[in-house]
């Protein structure tokens, strides 16, 4: 495994944010903060210069599907993957549902209750994120911790 497989830089177009507010923004921070300190990342096609990495990432939405611009340290574009984003849509709601949930019950319910409702919400991540592994497999190859990064990006992306 190469050292330059990695990303060095991630940022999400702020034009395909549609919701900012102060929770929205710290799970951003802390997804990029994780992210960034150990990830995985190898795009699977050969790219101008037979640039092998470390990446800057630029996540957006574009015409309903995740745009992924891949560019060199310089900031110089190497590739852009597009994946459409219904596969991840039941995912997606059904983890802010669980979400919404959890943080409803922070306020008022047991911790046991708390307890449950965070094992859903982290199940419903690990599925979201071992959907998108599997459908970037053709195009990047990524690790589930990097998976779970992306993921949550997406879900910041995908707030109303």
């Amino acid at each position: 495994m190469s050292p330059n497989h990695r990303i060095c830089h991630i940022e999400l177009d702020d034009k395909s944010i549609i919701r900012r507010n102060a929770d929205i923004d710290h799970e951003r921070r802390v997804a990029i903060f994780d992210l960034l300190e150990e990830n995985y990342y190898c795009p699977l096609e050969i790219l101008p210069d037979n640039y092998e990495g470390p990446f800057h990432i630029k996540l957006r939405i574009e015409d309903n599907r995740l745009a992924m611009d891949i560019n060199s340290t310089e900031n110089y574009k190497l590739t852009t993957i597009m994946l459409p984003l219904s596969m991840l849509r039941r995912v997606i709601k059904e983890y802010f549902h669980i979400c919404d949930s959890y943080f409803t019950a922070i306020k008022t319910a047991s911790p046991r209750q708390i307890e449950t409702i965070d094992m859903a919400r982290r199940s419903l991540h690990n599925e979201g994120s071992e959907i998108l592994q599997e459908r970037l497999s053709e195009k990047v190859k990524i690790d589930f911790h990097t998976a779970r990064r992306l993921f949550t990006l997406i879900c910041v992306l995908q707030i109303r």
